[in-house]
């Protein structure tokens, strides 16, 4: 187990952890939260050895495997799935070994080298890797593309999926969401699931860190709290703790009254059925937890706004797209018409690619439509933030300057005080205070960047906003002031993120964006959710269906590139030879294959069976693992501690040779049904 006793961790002057205690048990998935610059990416370089304690004394076990996302951008031109494969340490360093010990010629070394090989998992390390590069949101046809050829968001995800690839005690995870769609988060959440080390994860959705963790610790005022639960469970309990801090609370009532005032008003104009219910939720839990937002040491508001459209604009009959470099258009969107009303509260909803970010950009008026027309009302005014917030801000200029710019293009129209010193109150308000106002933009965090544009958006009284991943970069309690603005916001919503608790709190109607088109999609977010898993089963069978599909030669190639790293030239060409002598032609092998049918029928049907047999009793396993880690976890005496831990110990015992066994018979099913 990890354990901190009495730990001071500083950075520079400021002690970010002062005489801490804390213990995560061997397979317990931990959120760890926090305000911005509370230490929580410190805590992390002190458990992966970049830092050191202060002070007392912090334990993490020598043997332990340890595997976190590596931050630098990868820079080559290595395919990605072999970039992927390398994430396995393990296989990496077996493959080392054997190559040593051909170069030296030594027979016995070679032949431990391929036993190793096949333990550490060579044999499906392609199609292991491969599995976590789709469900990370790439195509069949990107698995060989070079690193470089992708952009920064989508080499990142190859970072995660090359840490996910790792074997691992130990998973360090900081943001994994930031550079993620819905889909591939919804795939993520159910990967970590089932992981079965020690995990800890800084993250600011609080719906990932609900499906993902079992406990929450907490870094406040330099002290670190353990919360047994997930990121609900922590709300509540902190939200009982700070009602019963009676001055503190008292000094809240204002605060608490307003929210409970909004929540009551917006509960009530909550109209659309299904998809009003998780916002009537969402806001439920917000007036549970109403302390815990009146504690909140930032919050904002839009302005109401100078007029109300109606419609805010017309689509008719459009086609949205790119022209490229060539002159040639591509078309994403085709045949879209749709009206936006005022006062509608619209998420956008699309797998990853599908065009929900150039329907934003086209709407306000970044790009133009190939196609058709967008009628806006009188009165249109567009509060646009960019997913990438460099699109709308200019790195070598600081915070006022920004909004010098803003005032001097609004000029005597103007609503707002533009004078110098309104500017500097305005950004203050925003956090922006002191020198942070003279700061250039290309040295401030994601957040502050994302802060920047929220408030020159608030500052242009905006009546239509249109949002695209607003979150990407603000932690939890600024995710939660973004909720309270947009559920005051007297104009109109368009929300594209991956924040489900957002979206929950602030859409009352959805609109998918998918296979070219653009229509509503009559469901709430859990609907959405069962959509996109059934979406990446399709994917998946299609995949199977298309390599199933492929001719024997390239069967070859994937042969040779399966091969250990460590396999000699000669002894590679013998495998492809093999291959290649070995396959048939098609006709011959379809009508073999028919006239073995029958027998091959009855000779699967015990394996199969037995295979069902241990699939049910694996299930069974994974309960019972998880009920006794569960009791591990809370507090038990000594004694429940030992039958627990025999209990565990038998049932992961039983759990590998059930594997084993399900491996061998797997092998027996293939080579039976095709006929070897």
């Amino acid at each position: 187990m990890i354990t901190l006793k009495n730990v001071i961790l500083r950075r520079g002057a400021k002690v970010l952890l002062d005489r801490v205690n804390a213990t995560i048990n061997p397979g317990e998935h931990v959120g760890l939260v926090g305000r911005n610059g509370a230490g929580k990416s410190s805590l992390f370089a002190l458990f992966n050895g970049n830092l050191h304690e202060d002070g007392g004394d912090f334990f993490i076990p020598t043997q332990w495997r340890m595997s976190q996302v590596a931050q630098d951008m990868p820079e080559t031109d290595q395919p990605a799935t072999d970039f992927v494969v390398a994430g396995d340490t393990r296989l990496m360093e077996v493959q080392a070994q054997l190559a040593a010990a051909e170069a030296a010629d030594d027979g016995m070394a070679i032949a431990h080298a391929y036993t190793d090989l096949h333990d550490a998992g060579a044999n499906d390390a392609v199609p292991r890797a491969q599995a976590l590069i789709l469900g990370l949101g790439f195509k069949v046809s990107e698995l060989d593309k070079p690193v470089d050829s992708f952009s920064g968001g989508w080499r990142m995800r190859l970072q995660l999926a090359r840490a996910l690839m790792c074997p691992s005690d130990l998973l360090l995870l900081d943001e994994p969401t930031n550079h993620l769609d819905l889909d591939a988060l919804v795939w993520l959440e159910a990967w970590l699931k089932r992981y079965e080390g020690t995990m800890i994860v800084i993250s600011h959705d609080r719906e990932f860190l609900d499906a993902v963790t079992n406990v929450t610790m907490h870094i406040d005022h330099a002290q670190l709290t353990r919360y047994g639960g997930n990121y609900s469970k922590f709300e509540d309990l902190r939200a009982e703790q700070l009602e019963l801090q009676q001055s503190s609370f008292s000094k809240q009532q204002d605060k608490i009254a307003h929210l409970q005032k909004f929540i009551a008003r917006f509960k009530a104009k909550a109209s659309k059925a299904k998809q009003a219910q998780s916002r009537v939720k969402a806001l439920e839990r917000m007036e549970k937890i109403a302390p815990v937002l009146a504690d909140a040491d930032f919050t904002f508001e839009f302005k109401e706004p100078a007029n109300l459209p109606n419609p805010m604009l017309a689509i008719t009959d459009a086609s949205f797209g790119y022209l490229g470099e060539d002159g040639v258009e591509t078309t994403i969107l085709n045949s879209v018409s749709r009206s936006v009303l005022a006062g509608q509260r619209i998420g956008i909803l699309g797998a990853n690619g599908q065009g929900k970010s150039t329907l934003v950009k086209t709407i306000a008026r970044t790009m133009a439509p190939l196609a058709g027309t967008i009628t806006e009302g009188k009165g249109l005014s567009i509060g646009y933030f960019a997913q990438q917030e460099l699109d709308v801000l200019r790195p070598h200029e600081n915070p006022l300057e920004h909004m010098i710019r803003l005032a001097k293009e609004a000029g005597p129209n103007s609503r707002e005080p533009s004078r110098e010193q309104d500017l500097r109150s305005y950004l203050g308000s925003f956090n922006f205070s002191g020198d942070m106002v003279k700061q250039s933009v290309g040295s401030m965090s994601g957040g502050e960047k994302a802060r920047l544009v929220l408030a020159m958006i608030v500052w242009q009284r905006p009546n239509l906003l249109l949002l695209d991943e607003p979150t990407n970069h603000l932690d939890l309690a600024t995710r939660e002031a973004l909720s309270m603005a947009l559920n005051e916001f007297e104009g109109t919503v368009m929300l594209v993120s991956h924040d489900r608790a957002l979206l929950r709190a602030v859409c009352d109607e959805f609109w998918m964006v998918g296979r070219g088109a653009v229509g509503p999609f009559d469901g709430d977010l859990d609907d959405y959710q069962r959509y996109l898993l059934d979406e990446a089963k399709r994917q998946r069978e299609l995949a199977k269906t298309e390599a199933a599909a492929e001719p024997v030669a390239p069967a070859a190639t994937i042969e040779k590139r399966a091969a250990p790293a460590g396999c000699s030239s000669a002894g590679a060409k013998n495998v492809i030879d093999l291959a290649s002598s070995a396959a048939p032609d098609a006709r011959e092998q379809r009508r073999l294959a028919a006239d073995a049918r029958a027998q091959r029928a009855q000779q699967l049907r015990p394996i199969k069976r037995e295979i069902d047999q241990i699939d049910q009793r694996l299930a069974a396993l994974e309960g019972e693992r998880a009920a006794l880690e569960a009791q591990l976890s809370d507090q038990p005496t000594p004694a429940q501690m030992a039958e627990c831990g025999r209990r565990l110990k038998a049932a992961l015992e039983e759990t590998q040779r059930l594997e084993e066994r399900w491996l061998e018979l797997s092998s027996e099913l293939e080579g039976a049904a095709q006929g070897n």
